[in-house]
């Protein structure tokens, strides 16, 4: 629940309040009230407006994981995948897109961040009896042949113990399946 709520969005709220009543207290000539909430929910406003204008989304899961998809992912994803569904499903701040060391790092980060791929969407699957998790990227400008190209990257990046298998289900559009290995 804490996951999908946003610190800037309960720090406009608390410094609006605190603002308010400063501000109505400095007009009724209450000084301690006025001192004490408008000094504080200013800063607390200013504050929480930065990081709205530094906040990243979450990217959810495409469905709510059923029972025997969480039994798998608890039984098989490897503390990587486990990071990468908690990092990208809860709020941000200071990042533009979603992964973005990932990308850097990969290769896949062109040097204009208007043209940096776009995690739109995660979703688990049972591939075969393996845990397996799929990262769905909006990439227009980083053609299909240069993810293709990173595949064994990929497994490494985000592994041990996994293979990654690259995907182009449309136009500007890459899956990339991060598939556990058998044991």
């Amino acid at each position: 629940m804490l996951r999908r709520t946003s610190v800037a969005t309960i720090g406009l709220i608390i410094g609006t309040i605190l603002s308010v009543v400063g501000m109505a207290g400095y007009i009724n000539n209450e000084t301690t009230l006025n001192v004490i909430t408008f000094f504080v929910g200013v800063p607390v406003l200013v504050g929480a407006l930065a990081l709205k204008a530094a906040e990243l989304e979450p990217v959810f899961l495409k469905e709510e994981p059923s029972d025997e998809m969480l039994a798998l992912r608890d039984a098989q994803a490897t503390p990587t995948l486990k990071q990468v569904v908690q990092d990208v499903t809860r709020y941000r701040y200071g990042q533009t897109v979603h992964l973005d060391i990932a990308l850097d790092r990969l290769g896949l980060k062109p040097s204009f961040v208007d043209e940096c791929p776009v995690l739109v969407g995660i979703r688990e699957a049972n591939t075969e009896g393996a845990y397996t998790l799929v990262l769905e990227f909006e990439t227009p400008y980083v053609p299909f042949e240069n993810w293709k190209k990173k595949e064994d990257r990929f497994a490494s990046f985000f592994g041990p113990g996994i293979y990654a298998l690259v995907e182009e289900p449309s136009k500007d559009r890459v899956d990339i399946s991060l598939i556990v290995k058998a044991a």
